[in-house]
């Protein structure tokens, strides 16, 4: 019996300690215009700052929509290492805006999120027409905040332990037995 309980634990430990997590999604650290700020004048443009490497692929976006669901980013968005920046036309209306982020995070998953802020005084700005907007790689709608992938998928996770638990049951089954109870093939 001790040796089934010693063979368990040592499966429980090799579970625990071959359960590696998953490598993290970049996570927005700053932002200019920063998560809820007031400005008085629309910036030239949108910087989004991560807290590891962005993947430079042609799958990151940013959007900024306006009040009445206007866009407002115009031109490509550029990455340098851990930071993302799309250029902005003049803004328009006053009233809350939101940056829409979807990026490549260092891990190869996707990572998307919204950051409001909010124009104080009117700018004479037109939003680009919705033609214009899908022509710089920008999204029709700011995207969801939720990102679309957990990392590594849980049925890997749970074939492992049970990989991992047939070892550790065969281990126990096997120096489990007790003396002179093996066949003798002679």
């Amino acid at each position: 019996m001790r040796k089934t309980l010693f063979a368990l634990a040592i499966t429980g430990a090799a579970l625990l300690g071959t359960a590696t997590p998953a490598f993290a999604h970049n996570v927005l650290i700053s932002s200019d215009p920063g998560n809820g700020a007031s400005v008085a004048k629309g910036p030239a443009k949108v910087t989004l700052t991560f807290d590891q490497y962005v993947q430079d692929a042609d799958v990151n976006q940013i959007a900024v929509t306006g009040p009445g669901g206007g866009q407002w980013a115009e031109g490509p968005v550029t990455v340098t290492n851990n930071v993302l920046s799309a250029p902005l036309r003049p803004l328009g209306p006053a009233g809350k805006y939101t940056i829409g982020y979807r990026v490549l995070s260092a891990d190869g998953h996707p990572v998307s999120g919204e950051i409001p802020f909010t124009l104080t005084t009117a700018g004479t700005g037109t939003p680009a027409n919705i033609d214009a907007a899908k022509a710089v790689g920008a999204p029709a709608a700011a995207p969801s905040s939720e990102s679309s992938s957990t990392g590594v998928p849980i049925w890997v996770w749970i074939a492992g332990a049970v990989v991992l638990l047939a070892i550790g049951m065969t281990v126990a089954l096997r120096t489990g037995r007790e003396p002179g109870t093996e066949k003798d093939d002679r």
